[in-house]
């Protein structure tokens, strides 16, 4: 049976015990594999060459805001430049900053292990994540454009494009929601031309930033 690879990441935390905690709510996640952990410092640089890592997840800790801040967010900012960033907040008083930095990821530091892992997967195939309270972020002009909708989606068009989001088939959607594979394909080509995207996977990432989609 071939094996699914797994994605690498890198804990970055400057407290100790949060690092040695989400590594061990990580542990029992399938498929992730946690390289190596840091604080923010110089020792980052040198784990991101050896590891090569495919995200990093980022704990801003829980006095996050409360100090000044802007050497940390032009850290973050260099580092989501490189590779896709979650970061997780203590509350959502500094979201729009730490989205305007470049993160491809952003929740809420008391989130459980499946729904990091799940963001985690998302951010590495090139989507973006945020907790339902902070959806405002993704029509932000802080972060990258977001494209338009030509056309409101249907109810069956969002539940296609759910199952899409969860990297089901054509043949895998049909069956889920008991229609034929053509109809499938109807509403896929539907969706492609509300949303303007060119593949599925630019779908899901167009819808992603339109707020349609969020983990």
């Amino acid at each position: 049976m071939r094996q699914i690879p797994e994605l690498s990441l890198l804990i970055v935390a400057d407290d100790l015990l949060a690092r040695a905690g989400l590594a061990a709510l990580l542990a029992a996640q399938p498929r992730l594999l946690v390289a190596g952990q840091s604080d923010c410092g110089p020792q980052l640089d040198a784990l991101l060459q050896e590891h090569a890592p495919d995200a990093l997840l980022w704990d801003l800790g829980w006095d996050y805001g409360e100090a000044e801040n802007r050497p940390l967010l032009e850290r973050l900012a260099d580092f989501a430049a490189r590779l896709p960033v979650l970061a997780l907040l203590p509350d959502g008083e500094e979201a729009g900053r730490v989205w305007a930095a470049g993160v491809a990821g952003l929740l809420p530091r008391q989130v459980d292990g499946e729904r990091l892992a799940a963001a985690l997967t998302a951010i590495a195939a090139g989507l973006l994540v945020v907790d339902a309270s902070q959806r405002a972020l993704l029509v932000s002009p802080a972060h990258l454009p977001v494209p338009e909708l030509l056309e409101p989606l249907t109810p069956r068009e969002e539940e296609v494009l759910a199952l899409l989001a969860d990297g089901l088939t054509n043949r895998a959607i049909a069956r889920q929601l008991a229609i034929s594979e053509n109809t499938v394909k109807f509403h896929v080509q539907s969706l492609l031309g509300k949303l303007d995207a060119q593949s599925r996977t630019d779908a899901v990432v167009r819808a992603t930033r339109l707020g349609l989609l969020i983990l």
